[in-house]
């Protein structure tokens, strides 16, 4: 019989496993029920109870209204199954989440006495078959388990293969078992339009040439400069490319141009996703943006020329400013603002995504590209479903090490932005 050390020393296996690397809100699920089948077993779980101690969800938490547990349970399973075909083939323990209830089930891939014997937590092992019984069913278990890894496996890879980044058909039951509830949810007005939003990426105007060096253009002194704009900070790189995978899994295609060749033209006619603060996309600066968090570049003191973000209406306890670690020192904090905003098009909308540095913002990008974040996100502004998202500014702590974003905490936040 499997004993807790053996059965927690599994969860950990599939918690570290690359399966369920980066889906923060599944190892959760995971470790909750795991915790659950140990100290109540036999005892099964009812949605609103997950759903209010895993997702947090509010004490009116309707299942009929809202899927997310069940959603979530079924990406768990198809997960468990993923595991154990690949790179938990050898693993002594079997977890399982059966199809129609909330308790896990733990097995061993082979028992002491040559049987593979089921086991949900606090049960008690059946007897022991006879000798011949228990030969043939060995080697039954090895066929049947051999080829269910392969039926697995085949599978596992045919769905690779269909599931083309940019198919637009659903897998299983019209792909709410591969794409988690939160991005469904938040991301749902900027996949539903008849065209394909807009990235627009920041890039900086500066003046010189790369071969002899290049500095940030400054209006008084560079007025007659010709100003070179042909590139953007790694935070922005690696920003383009969070989004665009986080469109494939929602099967819609983006548009991508950087800021010094958008016209508002765009602006009026396309929903858009803005990536850099106004001090580098100037485009910012010609259209409404954020009114509760704002850029500013310090115009006097020691820290002139820096960029900082003004909190204009601050609540109890909340500091005004906000700035970044100073640039004569390695960069170990930012700040950043992420907001959904009217766009100059009421029937349009707009998404800010800005760091006082490239850093904070690649982490405001990451913060809605993924799902433990976002649910987050999700569940300080009380929106369960697509139509409740309303205008909101979010403000984030960012936590940098050696270039790159670490830790985000949520600060502050305003509703109706």
């Amino acid at each position: 019989m499997l004993d807790r050390t053996q059965i927690l020393g599994e969860i950990d296996r599939l918690v570290s496993s690359h399966t369920l690397h980066g889906s923060e809100s599944l190892c959760k699920l995971l470790r909750y029920l795991a915790r659950h089948a140990l100290d109540q077993p036999g005892v099964s779980l009812k949605e609103y109870q997950i759903a209010t101690e895993v997702f947090g969800r509010q004490d009116n938490f309707d299942p009929h209204v809202d899927s997310a547990v069940r959603v979530q349970a079924g990406r768990l399973r198809s997960k468990l199954a993923e595991y154990y075909a690949s790179e938990g083939a050898e693993d002594p323990i079997v977890v399982e989440l059966p199809k129609g209830m909330y308790v896990l089930s733990f097995h061993p891939k082979t028992a002491g006495n040559g049987r593979a014997a089921r086991l949900v937590a606090g049960e008690a092992p059946v007897d022991a078959a006879p000798a011949a019984q228990v030969v043939a069913s060995r080697r039954w278990l090895v066929v049947a388990g051999t080829l269910a890894i392969l039926l697995l496996a085949a599978l596992v890879t045919i769905g690779g293969m269909v599931a083309s980044r940019r198919s637009a058909n659903s897998q299983g039951d019209g792909g709410h078992e591969t794409v988690p509830l939160a991005f469904e949810i938040f991301w749902r007005g900027f996949v539903t339009g008849p065209d394909e939003p807009w990235v627009i990426f920041s890039n900086a105007a500066f003046v010189g040439h790369p071969d002899s060096g290049l500095r940030y253009y400054n209006k008084k002194r560079d007025a007659n400069a010709v100003i070179f704009d042909h590139y953007t900070g790694v935070g922005e790189v690696l920003a383009v490319h969070n989004l665009d995978t986080i469109f494939a899994t929602l099967h819609q295609k983006l548009r991508v141009k950087r800021g010094s060749l958008f016209s508002l033209d765009d602006a009026k006619n396309n929903d858009l996703i803005f990536i850099g603060s106004p001090s580098e996309n100037l485009t910012l600066l010609e259209i409404p943006s954020t009114k509760s968090f704002v850029f500013r570049e310090l115009a006097s003191g020691p820290r002139k020329g820096n960029v900082e973000i003004v909190n204009t209406q601050p609540e109890s306890g909340e500091a005004t400013e906000f700035l970044a670690t100073a640039s004569n020192q390695p960069l170990t904090e930012d700040y950043a603002i992420v907001a959904l905003t009217p766009g100059l098009n009421p029937t349009h909308y707009q998404l800010i995504l800005a760091g006082t540095t490239t850093f904070g913002t690649q982490a405001a990008v990451e913060y809605v590209t993924r799902e433990n974040s976002l649910d987050e996100l999700l569940s300080r502004l009380s929106v369960r479903q697509a139509s409740e998202l309303k205008p909101f500014e979010a403000l984030l702590h960012v936590k940098v090490a050696r270039g790159v974003p670490v830790g985000v905490e949520l600060v502050a936040l305003r509703k109706g932005g």
